[in-house]
Formats: structure tokens, C-alpha cells, sequence
């Protein structure tokens, strides 16, 4: 005896907004006559939080801080006890996507290390102890609205041994170089590249790579303490090998989808970003320049 759910939105790409209304058809498919104790569907929207394992010792009291965050919990029943013919059965529904409690607000879909925020839809069709019930579950998006670009905020930086936070005995050791550079904004549109230039000038040692990394950083936690932990999302080389002096390297870094937010700031926790640009020298010394940025989504 065999049961195919399918939860179909009415929208292809499965992103909503806050306040606009999910909806669509729970398609059920049965290859014969099935008995039911009910089917319904559920809307759920959650922030769920996780302390990394170095911090468990420390903040082993702060489990019950960092529970999941409800955002959305709606439940509808879409057909009462009985039978489901042959074929197909379809089961139309709709919830509004509205945050009634605390927070009050839909934050924006993320899958991070340490923070999640996700949002499904839950079908589960109730059948006697005797077969198994079925559930089906399907996940949507939301995005905050697109807001007005704001101007940007270009950024130039300059590295060399004397900019680094490095005692004057350690500086003696390292080699003698200077690269510079434009960042075009640190204020940045998720949906948009993140842009710049880097010129190395001189260097004592050949260069061996220049890369640029995106780095999540993530924050839960609350009155009692935190836990704060940055990890990689994304690692682009944009130079190998010892480059040409004072020719401008072009920066260019697409922000992938679902792994990036625009950055949110909560009581509870903190979804933020940096970006670092890593050169690595011939005999593998390694320097590093860190740059906050901000992101949001502007049209």
C-alpha cells in the first residue's frame, strides 16, 4: 500500500515576505483505498541555536538561554477521519506569514554553523498503531523587502610590516614589502558582488597566492554570557604565483544564497560577516587583513 505526499506552492521559487500569505495544495497520491485518522498541516518557522563544543564546559548554564527562537506555528486540519480514494487527492491551503510573539519579526532565511533559521510547511497524515503514519515536510524562503541603497562606503588600506600588530623584534624578521588596495563598499547588497582592487608595490620574498575569504560570524547567547565563533563560508584565490608590482589584481566575490543574511543583530544572537584578504608569501609566512562588512538587501 503505497502513499506519495507532495506539498505544491503556488509560487516557483518559494520566497515570500513578511505579511504576505504560503499558499498551495497538499497532493496526495494512494494506490488504493487508504483509511486515515486525519491529515494536517503545520507551519513552522524557528531560529535554532547551537554552542560550539569549545565553549560547552563554560557555558553548560546557558542551554535553557539558547533554545529555539519560534518565529511561526500554525496548525490547520485539512481533512477529518476517513478514507482517501484511489488516485490522486488534492487539499488546498494558505497561512499568513506573521510573527504574533516576540520577536514580532520574520528574520530571513539562513543556514549557518552555530545559528538557523528555517521555515517549512509539515503535512501529517494520522493512521492507526498498526500502519505507519506519514509525514512530509517542505521548506520556503523569506526575505526582508528590498530597501533604499544606501551610498558606498569605499575603503582604502594599505599593508605593510609596519601595519601589522607585530612586536619590533618580530618585525625584523619579516620581509620587507607593501601592497595597498580599494575595497568599493563595505556596506554590501547580498544579491550584489563584493568588489575591489589589490596592487602589490614592492616585496623582498615572491608572493605565493592571494586569496579572499568570506567569514561568518556568529554570536548566541544572552545576559549570562555568549558564545562567539567565526567560521569560513567561502575561500577564492584572485592571484597565484608572484604577481606583477603595482598592476591592480581585481576583486570580485559573488555572496552565495542561504549561507549569507543580511546581517542581524538580536538580544539573543548575532549573524554578522567579515572579509579577509590572505597573502602567502614563498616560504609560506602569511599575512592577513580583516575587514568588517555590513550586508542588507537593497533593490
Amino acid at each position: 500500500m503505497s502513499i506519495t505526499v507532495e506539498i505544491k506552492l503556488r509560487r516557483a521559487n518559494k520566497v515570500y515576505y513578511e505579511g504576505e500569505t504560503v499558499s498551495g495544495v497538499v497532493q496526495i497520491v494512494c494506490g488504493s483505498e487508504t483509511k486515515h485518522d486525519g491529515i494536517a498541516l503545520a507551519l513552522e518557522g524557528s531560529v535554532n541555536l547551537q554552542i560550539s563544543n569549545k565553549n560547552v564546559g563554560i557555558f553548560e548554564a546557558l542551554y535553557n538561554s539558547v533554545k529555539p527562537i519560534a518565529l511561526l506555528n500554525q496548525h490547520t486540519d485539512l481533512a477529518p477521519s476517513g478514507k482517501l480514494p484511489i488516485g490522486a487527492s488534492e487539499f488546498p491551503f494558505e497561512f499568513p506569514l506573521i510573527c504574533p510573539k516576540e520577536p514580532k519579526t520574520l528574520y530571513e532565511t539562513y543556514h549557518g554553523v552555530f545559528v538557523n533559521i528555517t521555515y517549512m510547511l509539515r503535512c501529517d497524515i494520522k493512521r492507526s498503531f498498526l500502519a505507519k503514519s506519514v509525514q512530509k515536510t517542505q521548506q520556503f524562503i523569506i526575505q526582508y523587502r528590498p530597501m533604499v541603497e544606501h551610498p558606498p562606503k569605499e575603503v582604502q588600506f594599505s599593508i605593510s610590516p609596519d601595519t601589522l600588530q607585530k612586536t619590533a623584534k618580530e618585525r625584523i624578521s619579516i620581509p620587507r614589502f607593501l601592497i595597498s588596495g580599494t575595497l568599493d563598499s563595505t556596506d554590501c547588497c547580498v544579491t550584489k558582488p563584493f568588489t575591489g582592487s589589490v596592487t602589490v608595490h614592492h616585496t623582498e620574498v615572491a608572493i605565493k597566492s592571494i586569496e579572499i575569504q568570506l567569514v561568518r560570524v556568529e554570536t548566541c547567547g544572552c545576559a549570562e554570557g555568549y558564545s562567539r565563533d567565526a567560521t569560513e563560508i567561502q575561500n577564492i584565490q584572485i592571484a597565484d604565483g608572484n604577481v606583477c608590482p603595482k598592476v591592480a589584481i581585481p576583486i570580485y566575490m559573488t555572496l552565495p544564497r542561504l549561507f549569507t543574511c543580511p546581517t542581524l543583530i538580536t538580544k539573543n544572537f548575532k549573524v554578522e560577516f567579515e572579509v579577509n584578504l590572505v597573502i602567502i608569501f614563498g616560504d609560506d609566512y602569511l599575512v592577513t587583513e580583516n575587514f568588517q562588512i555590513l550586508l542588507n538587501r537593497t533593490a
